[in-house]
């Protein structure tokens, strides 16, 4: 659950005790709380928005409103491609490179990043994804290499392969950290903020297991 949403559910739960809370009052008191202008909650605004005084109503639709927006499309439009290029470069490793250490690192890379690639295709044909344009320019995502960097990979072998392939997946891992902590704050669907949450934690660890092998 986002936090936004942890937030609203919080504040209804307050708002709900403290209405408990005066059950005890005598009806004529209740009856003059109800005709006041009633329960609100503060609901905090995404970032650079300022945040909205909301009725309980009004916080609990909101709480509960999940909607996929242009963000949450975007994300998972872009990742499968930002996946299919670490996937591209991990599948060099078994015949390239010349440590084991490596070569199970591009395994578990693999292993984690094609079921993300084939969730990520049921969320937008579930969501009628495909309906939707893709004009973005993949090569330009954070952390994608470019194509002469590729094809170096392509012909280095050994050591020369082991250095280039962990330089240039940190730099990919980051990109999609990167990805998904912007979805994270400007998407809206609890399953795209799920898989996004995937990312951040398994890449992360990732990159430290990379550092770590770097010479």
């Amino acid at each position: 659950m986002c936090v936004r949403r942890s937030v609203l559910v919080a504040a209804l739960v307050s708002v709900a005790l403290t209405l408990a809370a005066c059950d005890g009052g005598s009806r004529e008191s209740r009856t003059k709380a109800r005709a006041d202008a009633g329960p609100s909650v503060v609901a905090p605004g995404k970032p650079g928005e300022p945040a909205r005084t909301l009725s309980v109503e009004e916080a609990a639709k909101a709480a509960g409103d999940d909607t996929p927006n242009s963000a949450d499309f975007r994300y998972a439009q872009m990742m499968i491609q930002h996946h299919a290029q670490a996937l591209e470069m991990t599948g060099l490793a078994p015949a390239r490179s010349g440590s084991t250490a490596v070569k199970r690192l591009a395994e578990r890379i693999t292993a984690g990043q094609k079921p993300e690639i084939g969730a990520m295709e049921g969320w937008l044909k579930h969501n009628g994804g495909e309906k939707r344009k893709n004009g973005h320019d993949h090569s330009a995502m954070p952390g994608m290499a470019t194509p002469a960097q590729l094809e170096q990979l392509r012909t280095a072998e050994g050591t020369d392969f082991d250095k280039l392939f962990l330089k240039l997946m940190i730099t990919h891992h980051q990109g999609a950290i990167t990805m998904a902590t912007e979805v994270l704050s400007q998407g809206n669907n609890v399953q795209v903020e799920e898989m996004a949450g995937d990312v951040v934690a398994q890449q992360t660890v990732e990159i430290d297991r990379m550092r770590a092998l770097s010479p």
